[in-house]
């Protein structure tokens, strides 16, 4: 499926995506509220690329803890989203701060979605890249936790999510697209939202509510 992400992030947006998913029998497509965006004022909007983390205590000699997120990482194209898998809400560690998203940006990845922390919040904003997170807080992953698999299923936010899958987060939060119905839920959120333009278009011009549904069926 080859999709203009640019020309898409300033058409579509979170709401309208949940709504056609809801359509097809997909209610549970969007990550849970405590999930939020850095910056409230950008769209991210790409193909998943997961990781799966789980809780460490310690930290063997010799042992990188960043072995697989390294990978991961150098592995990035161009509108990948990654999406690190923490369990969270968590408290016990920020697996993404100012260096992955620096190296992230030069892979021409999009964003970034984890339900666990992030740090260095001042960088990440100056660097203008997307990044949606289940909290703000300074501790580092290793001896806390670590990515044990790249490119495998995962649950983020309480949404179960492969990779390939769409991701699309604004400032209302994080819907995950299956890849299997991508194409047609974008297109009929795309005919949706021409229905509310009209219907927006009507009321401003003095018209009911209630007529305007009859006539468009979107509210």
């Amino acid at each position: 499926m080859d999709l203009d992400f640019a020309a898409l992030k300033q058409r579509l947006y979170t709401a309208v995506l949940s709504d056609v998913l809801d359509e097809f029998g997909r209610m549970d497509q969007a990550m849970r509220p405590f999930v939020r965006p850095l910056d409230e004022t950008q769209v991210l909007f790409g193909r998943a690329r997961t990781g799966l983390f789980m809780n460490t205590y310690s930290v063997a000699p010799g042992e990188n803890p960043y072995e697989i997120e390294i990978a991961l990482i150098d592995d990035l194209k161009t509108d990948d989203v990654v999406v690190f898998g923490c369990d969270g809400p968590t408290t016990r560690i920020a697996p993404w701060g100012e260096l992955l998203t620096t190296a992230s940006r030069m892979r021409g990845a999009t964003g970034c979605v984890t339900d666990g922390l992030v740090r260095d919040v001042r960088q990440i904003r100056a660097l203008g890249f997307p990044v949606f997170h289940g909290g703000i807080g300074p501790l580092d992953s290793k001896g806390r936790g670590k990515m044990m698999a790249m490119d495998v299923p995962i649950m983020c936010g309480g949404v179960p999510i492969a990779p390939g899958d769409l991701v699309f987060g604004d400032v209302d939060g994080v819907v995950v697209i299956p890849s299997e119905i991508a194409s047609d839920v974008i297109a009929a959120a795309l005919r949706k939202i021409e229905s509310e333009d009209n219907t927006r278009r009507e009321l401003e011009q003095g018209s009911l509510l209630g007529e305007v549904y009859a006539k468009y069926g979107v509210l």
